[in-house]
């Protein structure tokens, strides 16, 4: 199971990715598959087994020159080619690899042809990124994707939708007892992703403004965790070099706003601290400005029984049942004032759609399923010559 080398698994904090990795490897563990976890060395998920070629998580790094960024990528996969070759070699070789590493995972593992054992690459994003590569790539019946949503994967070149075999919605962890009331909780509500302008947080800010209701925003600013290292960062003299550009947007859009009491930043949440802001919100907002691939942050939220207001973009219609789990809106006039009426959803309506639709249990099902499929076409498939792939056109 390949997480890449972005992030602890599971993260202190962001990191959807990497929660749905924390996820399912417990579950499938639980089941009786042995996983080795390639991932970074301060990552603290039980595992059959560790591949690590960082100490820590590169997050930071992704915002790098191409060169840099891609370099870490590489340096993690050829960890993880090594180890398949040397289990391999002591005759005791993978029977999939699962990598969730972008690019650089499914591209390696299908160089290595049929010295490498069948693999499957979650898409975790939108795919008119690295557009090129998907649309050229070919696994040769060796390498397969899924997606996390239909909408992601209709969303692809052809080439990859003829070597996807599903999606697979995301999930999370359930919690223990039922949602907190309606009436018992707080009169917040939150945002819970990184915060930058793909992910509209300056809709949410306005909405809430204009709904007269206080906003929590809890997530990263770019690399940073807190004001605190943001502050650190924007004051540090030996600073050279252009500032992320989630930094310069949230300065700009969102910082002027942040006041302590209306609009609140808390930073980076995770474990007790994380759930007690889902469990007491009085909804999540995802004012997204792209087509969402996955929406963690919403499942995370249902699953607390949390409401969630979203625009209509992406798996978000997939994910949001209008009126019953929350609200989605075309655009911020709907957005705002979906706000007012939060009162009309049913905390218990939405954890049960949670645990019907995104439970540990129903994403360990659907990736058992594909890898049985996996297995079977890359046995039966026999050796061919490489497709025709048309050129990508943009």
């Amino acid at each position: 199971m390949d997480a890449g080398p972005w992030l602890a698994v599971p993260p202190d904090g962001y990191g959807g990715l990497e929660n749905v990795v924390a996820t399912l490897t417990t579950e499938l563990r639980r089941r009786g598959h042995e996983v080795v976890l390639a991932t970074v060395g301060e990552s603290r998920l039980p595992s059959d087994g560790r591949v690590s070629a960082f100490a820590q998580g590169q997050f930071g790094r992704l915002a790098d020159s191409y060169a840099d960024a891609a370099g870490v990528a590489t340096t993690h996969a050829l960890a993880v080619v090594d180890e398949v070759r040397r289990q391999a070699s002591a005759g005791t070789p993978f029977d999939l690899v699962h990598t969730h590493l972008q690019v650089v995972g499914p591209a390696l593992l299908a160089a290595l042809g049929p010295e490498a054992p069948p693999a499957l690459h979650t898409l975790h994003w939108d795919l008119h990124r690295n557009a090129e590569f998907y649309a050229a790539f070919d696994g040769r019946d060796r390498v397969f994707f899924a997606g996390v949503s239909r909408s992601q994967v209709a969303r692809g070149p052809a080439a990859l939708r003829r070597q996807t075999l599903g999606a697979v919605p995301l999930a999370v962890p359930l919690p223990a007892g039922p949602p907190l009331p309606r009436t018992a909780r707080a009169d917040f509500v939150l945002v819970l992703s990184r915060l930058c302008a793909a992910k509209g947080v300056d809709t949410a800010v306005r909405a809430c403004r204009a709904a007269g209701i206080p906003l929590v925003l809890a997530g990263p600013v770019g690399p940073y965790r807190d004001r605190a290292e943001l502050d650190a960062a924007l004051a540090d003299p030996a600073r050279t070099g252009p500032e992320h550009p989630d930094v310069a947007w949230f300065t700009e859009h969102v910082a002027p706003y942040v006041d302590g009491d209306r609009v609140r930043w808390v930073g980076t949440v995770s474990g007790p601290a994380k759930e007690d802001l889902l469990r007491r919100a009085r909804a999540v907002l995802t004012p997204v400005r792209w087509p969402e691939p996955g929406g963690t942050a919403v499942c995370e939220a249902l699953a607390a029984g949390t409401p969630v207001v979203a625009m209509a973009l992406g798996c978000l219609p997939s994910l949001v049942d209008d009126g019953v789990t929350g609200f989605l809106a075309a655009d911020e006039v709907g957005f705002t004032a979906a706000l007012s009426r939060l009162d009309e959803l049913d905390p218990e309506a939405c954890a049960a759609d949670a645990r019907r639709r995104f439970s540990p249990a129903v994403m360990a099902d659907g990736y058992e399923r594909l890898y049985a499929q996996v297995l079977r076409q890359a046995a039966t498939a026999g050796r061919r010559p490489p497709r025709s792939v048309p050129a990508y056109r943009g």
